[in-house]
């Protein structure tokens, strides 16, 4: 009887130390090709993580990424029920705004100033209303010539000062890409070089952009995840 009673309690105390456990928070990733690289080899949510690892807080945090290349704001809104709402993350990072500019000229596809903000004030909209924390992301470069030479430089300043202003409205913590990316390559980027600093091809990041991308990420979220 008294090894019965020894077996019961121990079955106890192990269920209780499963139940118990804490809920590890969610972190989503909902952004274009930049995101949906981020979780290969290498990338800007694999290294975070990495960082999630050495900082002892694996048991606490939990990493996914829901990119698709060639999305800009309109589409991460008609995808976010499927993509985003039925992952039920605690907390969403949204990066995007590259393509927004970028299709402009390359597809004449790109999207309006004002449709942007609509659009990403109505995504910040649907999660919030769910209780998802939000952070949001500056698009970083489209070319890495440090003296505001690149082509599309004024609009991707233009649409970061927009993602600033909406953050500053609705008091959401952002990761200012687009700022960080600016002050490394004045100092990173003696050659004045269109590519090769921290992208592969002027956008897409390379490995030191993805460590660097998840750097500054770290720095946001650690204050969202306590």
């Amino acid at each position: 009887m008294k090894h019965l009673s020894k077996m019961m309690l121990l079955s106890a105390l192990i269920l209780l130390a499963f139940t118990n456990r804490p809920k590890k928070v969610k972190v989503l990733f909902f952004g274009d090709s930049i995101t949906q690289a981020g979780v290969q080899p290498n990338g800007y949510i694999v290294k975070l993580d990495s960082i999630i690892k050495q900082a002892h807080l694996t048991d606490s945090i939990e990493l996914t990424g829901a990119g698709i290349g060639g999305n800009k704001v309109y589409d991460l809104y008609l995808r976010m029920e499927e993509d985003v709402m039925m992952k039920n993350p605690d907390v969403v990072v949204i990066y995007v705004g590259i393509n927004d500019v970028w299709h402009k000229s390359s597809f004449g596809t790109g999207t309006d100033p004002d449709k942007f903000e609509k659009f990403y004030r109505a995504i910040i909209k649907k999660l919030q209303d769910k209780n998802i924390k939000v952070m949001v992301c500056t698009p970083s470069v489209i070319g890495e010539k440090n003296d505001n030479s690149n082509q599309q430089d004024g609009d991707l300043n233009q649409y970061s000062t927009i993602i600033r202003a909406i953050a500053k409205d609705l008091s959401l913590p952002v990761c200012d890409l687009r700022n960080a990316f600016s002050s490394y390559l004045k100092t990173n980027n003696p050659g004045n070089a269109e590519k090769g600093i921290l992208t592969a091809d002027r956008v897409h990041l390379n490995e030191k952009g993805n460590l660097f991308v998840a750097m500054e990420m770290w720095k946001g979220l650690q204050n969202i995840v306590k």
